[in-house]
């Protein structure tokens, strides 16, 4: 009488068995997480045509961005939640630090009433832009069709918030030392009717509705976020530098290492994309399409900063300049 083979235990999950090495942490807690991708007919294991169902398979079975196996992905950081953690403490604490140390030297009451005028104009409303950007980074991670892309919009949607944070703070701060300024009370009517910001609102309200998760992906993460790292961070902290704001100049520094580690990964995203025949036409379409928006919005942005000089054509050049790099 024959007896059952006996299967020898795996050493590790079977989607990683395959490698000669030990699996990395990343690797174990990070890849191929989303049961949502397992039947492509019925996400969720739904009726195929239950409303979540057919929302997943129209913007994100059926994207025109297109891979064979999406679940390849990997954060070029292989940041886990641990790390990031780890790593944003210590952010959080240098940041924490700054806002300290620079209130103990009464920071704001040595700054000109006029630049206090342009902050209250220019940097406070910026918790609304920031918003938009954690708000399509949570989407992203909710429509991206593998799990190791999903954590990356995760950890962007975490810093998206953090950047939030800082600003609600320093609002909070500018409004104690210049109580008649509008800090506090006045940026929802700058966001919504300052010609300085209509162009950035027009921007991330149309990019919010770009349902399609690779669209998503391509309006914020290779255009709009690019727009805003050179533009409201890197150039906003350069003029606030000239005006005696050591301060912002700081604080920009430190959200754009945060940028830094996202453009790491859109561009490793890309690059994966790129690998299929048919995903470079369909990434330069939807640049091309979000491109002159976010053109609109620098040039309008900067041209109320005071003393910003070639900024918007420096911002302009360096988003494209990026995008080049990637090969669009």
């Amino acid at each position: 009488m024959s007896h059952p083979e006996v299967l020898k235990p795996l050493k590790t999950w079977s989607h990683l068995a395959g490698r000669r090495r030990k699996p990395s942490e990343y690797e174990i807690v990070s890849t191929n997480l989303h049961f949502s991708t397992d039947n492509p007919d019925a996400p969720f294991e739904l009726d195929p045509n239950h409303g979540l169902a057919t929302w997943f398979k129209q913007y994100r079975n059926a994207s025109p961005l297109r891979h064979a196996d999406w679940d390849a992905f990997r954060d070029p950081d292989e940041m886990v939640y641990r790390t990031y953690n780890l790593q944003q403490d210590g952010q959080e604490t240098y940041v924490q630090g700054l806002f300290d140390q620079f209130s103990a030297r009464g920071h704001d009451a040595m700054l000109e009433p006029a630049w206090a005028g342009t902050l209250a104009r220019l940097y406070t409303p910026a918790r609304y832009l920031f918003h938009t950007l954690q708000m399509a980074s949570a989407y992203l991670s909710q429509m991206a069709p593998a799990s190791t892309i999903s954590n990356c919009a995760t950890y962007q949607t975490a810093d998206a918030l953090r950047w939030l944070t800082h600003t609600a703070y320093r609002t909070r701060e500018l409004a104690t030392a210049f109580p008649s300024a509008g800090f506090a009370t006045g940026e929802r009517e700058r966001w919504e009717q300052d010609p300085a910001w209509q162009g950035w609102r027009e921007l991330v309200e149309r990019a919010l509705v770009a349902w399609d998760w690779g669209e998503s992906f391509t309006a914020f993460s290779l255009v709009v976020r690019p727009a805003v790292e050179e533009t409201v961070l890197r150039g906003l902290g350069e003029v606030a530098r000239h005006n005696g704001d050591t301060l912002m100049g700081l604080l920009t520094d430190a959200q754009l290492l945060d940028a830094q580690r996202h453009r790491r990964w859109a561009a490793a995203l890309v690059q994966m994309a790129l690998q299929t025949e048919g995903n470079r036409a369909v990434l330069q379409r939807w640049v091309a399409a979000w491109e002159p928006l976010a053109a609109r919005a620098i040039e309008r942005y900067v041209a109320a900063l005071p003393e910003a000089g070639d900024l918007a054509g420096r911002a302009q050049a360096a988003t494209r300049q990026w995008r080049e790099g990637l090969g669009l």
